[in-house]
């Protein structure tokens, strides 16, 4: 059995039904060199109380103030010391043997930095769950996808994505990181609150020479969000932080082109979202691109830009990049499945 430390840190924030439905499974791990922290990023609900009736003997973390999921979880793993951290949700259910191929792939490559899990639906256990499939990519202007998702549509698991793979970027539903890779590159952005900032951090990972892969002979089942109303916070988040993590990431001469390109592309969405009557998309959108600006023009006229002092690299020169439009071969060509389309086209 491997001699490296695995810190299971679930970050909780009044999710005590969560805790009570997925904790059993986590406690089941098999793993033994493995320990489970809940870091609680200020609840207002009984979780804590319900923790130390029942659980008296799992650390938990405790702060006043909720600081998303990137504030969250950089405190929290700065208290904790182990060889590897897995970052958990709190809604996921986890097979008992499911660090041993994770623990094991890294053991064996330094260079790799992180790996996920296949994430599966609790709900519906035959298909990928949205969050991370079978493993995340990008395409050429910075859109998310993954092996066995593209955007709303999930497959069902066949076994078609189980080779374990160099992926861009792993899910944070279930993140399994090199504990010196994350601390290296400076952890998670604070700036993004929530929602893309796992994405940003594999992007950085690979652009400081590391790999990020999948492994799919690992195993789990999430609740996640991707069916939650797609209009107000969550979507003013993921667009304002999407394109926030592409003027961080990309080089100059792909900015001059791709940041103007996804602009007119998330207005046409934002139009979309009008024509369907969801306002609150369109209003989100467009609040979004202005928050985006207002941080832009201050970093230009402070001189406070983000340096992470890490080369930066052309998309298409890292690993799980479509060099397509995902945009395009989904809703003009009309693809779906992920085999369909990186069968034309990939890095």
């Amino acid at each position: 059995m491997s001699s490296s430390t695995v810190a299971i840190v679930i970050l909780n924030f009044n999710g005590k039904k969560h805790l009570e439905t997925f904790l059993p499974s986590v406690i089941n791990t098999s793993y033994a060199n493995s320990k489970i922290i809940i870091a609680d990023n200020g609840s207002t609900d009984d979780s804590i109380a319900f923790l130390a009736a029942n659980y008296p003997g799992i650390t938990c973390l405790q702060r006043d103030t909720n600081e998303g999921f990137a504030g969250g979880y950089n405190w929290a793993l700065s208290l904790v010391d182990a060889d590897y951290y897995v970052l958990l949700n709190s809604d996921v259910e986890v097979t008992p043997n499911w660090l041993e191929p994770m623990v094991s792939l890294l053991d064996n490559n330094k260079a790799i930095a992180a790996c996920q899990p296949k994430i599966k639906s609790f709900s519906n256990k035959d298909c990928f769950e949205y969050a991370g499939a079978s493993g995340g990519w990008i395409d050429t202007l910075g859109y998310p996808f993954s092996r066995g998702r593209i955007f709303d549509i999930c497959e069902k698991d066949n076994g078609q994505y189980d080779a374990s793979e160099p992926i861009f970027w792993a899910t944070g539903a279930s993140l399994f990181i090199r504990a010196s890779c994350f601390k290296q590159v400076g952890g998670l952005d604070e700036s993004f609150f929530a929602h893309q900032e796992e994405i940003d951090l594999c992007w950085r990972l690979q652009r400081a020479g590391y790999s990020i892969m999948s492994c799919p002979s690992s195993v789990v089942y999430h609740v996640g969000g991707g069916t939650l109303p797609r209009g107000g916070r969550k979507v003013f988040l993921n667009f304002r932080n999407n394109l926030l993590m592409l003027g961080k990431n990309l080089p100059t001469m792909e900015l001059i082109w791709k940041i103007p390109m996804r602009f007119c592309l998330d207005a046409i969405s934002a139009w979309k979202g009008v024509l369907q009557g969801d306002f609150s998309f369109f209003y989100a959108i467009v609040k979004a691109h202005m928050s985006v600006i207002s941080i832009w023009t201050k970093q230009l006229l402070t001189g406070a830009s983000k340096k992470d002092g890490i080369p930066k690299k052309p998309l298409n020169a890292l690993s799980g990049v479509y060099s397509g439009s995902i945009i395009w071969s989904y809703f003009i060509k009309k693809q779906t499945k992920f085999s369909e389309i990186i069968s034309t086209k990939t890095t």
